[in-house]
């Protein structure tokens, strides 16, 4: 049974145990003023009934209402303390706090005795908004002073060479290794800002997909090949294993930045000497993307949290990398309707595998 169907369920029964109670409520009150009525006029009057005695009685028995309007009103008021002035009360400082920025207040849920569905309904919705708010406050909080933090580190790099740029009789040799080193810094900035609006853009789905068909194994090899001074001034050897004519349907533009992200993350883990495969091939309607390296590896806890904003697992290599590209590479992953997972083991090195649909010959053929 859904949710709606539950509510739906409590409403009707909240409205029949409602009009039982009214009815039992209104059935009391007129037969007791009838009985009383009568009872006035067989006590008072015998069996005579004058206009005299009937408005004697009918006096009376309009006083007994007043009295049991009054008993009934009283009764109403502490009904309304308890099951609708409390819970309410509850629920507007719960609802002060969180507008004032405590986004740890919770609303105590109602006791037997002032428990209503409607406002149990309404705690429960609060309490799960001000967790969801909790969350993304504290993500946002998060963002913020690892941007700062990733901001501060090249702004410091760029400042301090150039401070030392000014020296005079400063030799060639370190001039130039200064004006490389900002450039450097400025590249690494200069990537940050980019993937920051990037990501930003995916997230407010600001990008959407622009689907075509093409060959996956050729964008693989062109993406792979703008790797190539990295891999030979690392000598790393590289292991290809690309079946041909597997084709796929999405946004190229958007996978080529994944291809060179993990391009990039394998080719920065792994040490002089080691060894970098790029593997595709397609398992029944999927085209499998895999890039591993002999890097450092990746603990079972890193692997857990390897797409979040900013996480970085290996601090040693943190210069290199601003801890976005992954968080990117999920994300455009998630919108063309792939999968990613990765698989590590800690000093031997990490697999990360990527599946996408792809188009068979058969839906070519019926679509060209």
């Amino acid at each position: 049974m859904t949710r709606q169907n539950k509510v739906a369920k409590r409403k009707l029964l909240l409205a029949v145990q409602s009009y039982i109670s009214f009815f039992l409520l209104m059935a009391f009150i007129l037969t007791t003023c009838i009985l009383l009525f009568a009872e006035v006029l067989r006590e008072t009057m015998g069996l005579t009934y004058t206009t005299e005695n009937i408005r004697k009685a009918a006096i009376l028995t309009f006083l007994n209402v007043i009295l049991l309007s009054v008993l009934c009103t009283v009764i109403d008021a502490i009904r309304r303390r308890f099951m609708v002035e409390r819970p309410v009360r509850r629920i507007v400082e719960a609802a002060e706090k969180i507008m004032s920025g405590d986004l740890s207040a919770r609303i105590q849920t109602a006791s037997r005795i002032e428990s209503t569905e409607s406002f149990d309904v309404v705690i429960e919705y609060i309490n799960k908004m001000a967790e969801e708010l909790s969350g993304l406050e504290t993500l946002r909080t998060d963002f913020i002073a690892n941007v700062s933090h990733e901001l501060k580190t090249p702004l410091a790099i760029i400042q301090n060479y150039g401070t030392m740029l000014q020296a005079p009789n400063l030799p060639e040799e370190k001039r130039l290794e200064y004006a490389k080193s900002i450039t450097e810094a400025s590249r690494r900035l200069a990537d940050l800002i980019s993937n920051i609006l990037k990501l930003n853009k995916l997230e407010n789905q600001q990008i959407y997909p622009e689907r075509k068909i093409y060959d996956l194994g050729e964008q693989l090899c062109e993406c792979l090949l703008s790797f190539e001074s990295t891999w030979e001034k690392k000598e790393i050897e590289i292991d290809t294993n690309i079946e041909e004519e597997i084709f796929v349907e999405s946004d190229a533009e958007l996978l080529t930045l994944v291809w060179n992200n993990l391009f990039s993350n394998a080719m920065k883990f792994t040490e002089v000497g080691g060894t970098v495969s790029l593997t595709l091939k397609s398992d029944g309607g999927f085209a499998v993307v895999q890039v591993t390296d002999t890097g450092c590896g990746i603990s079972p806890e890193v692997g857990r949290h390897i797409f979040e904003k900013f996480y970085q697992g290996d601090t040693s290599h943190s210069m290199q990398g601003n801890g976005l590209g992954l968080t990117l590479v999920k994300r455009v992953v998630d919108i063309v309707d792939g999968d990613i997972s990765v698989s590590s083991e800690v000093g031997k090195g990490s697999t990360f595998t990527v599946k996408i649909r792809r188009k068979n010959n058969g839906e070519m053929q019926a679509g060209s």
